[in-house]
C-alpha cells in the first residue's frame, strides 16, 4: 500500500519532537497489532535516482532526479519511493 502523498508532505514538515512521537505512536501500533518493532531500526539508505518511464514515444528520458529509501528486512532489500524532494542529502548516488 503507497503512502498518501499528503501524508508524505506532512512528514516532511515535522520538526524533530513531532517526528519522534511519530515513531512512537507507530510502533505502538505495531505493537497493538502482534507485530515485533525491532530495537535498533534498519539502516536505511537515500538514493537519488533518474528513471525511465518505458514509453516508447518519450523523448524527455529519462526523468527526475526522484528519491527513494532502501534497506533490508527479512534478509530481502526493500525500497520505498520517497518522490521528488529537494532538500535532502544526498547520501549514495544512483
Amino acid at each position: 500500500m503507497a503512502i498518501d502523498r499528503d501524508v508524505i508532505e506532512a512528514v516532511r514538515d515535522m520538526d524533530e519532537h513531532e517526528l519522534r512521537r511519530l515513531v512512537i505512536l507507530a510502533k505502538a501500533r505495531l505493537d497493538s497489532r502482534g507485530v515485533a518493532f525491532p530495537d535498533a531500526s534498519p539502516d536505511v539508505k537515500l538514493r537519488r535516482q533518474n528513471v525511465k518511464c518505458g514509453k516508447p514515444t518519450c523523448t524527455r528520458c529519462p526523468h527526475g532526479p526522484y528519491w527513494y529509501a532502501y534497506w533490508w528486512e527479512d534478509g530481502k532489500r526493500k525500497s520505498q519511493y520517497l518522490g521528488k524532494l529537494d532538500d535532502l542529502p544526498e547520501v549514495a548516488s544512483g
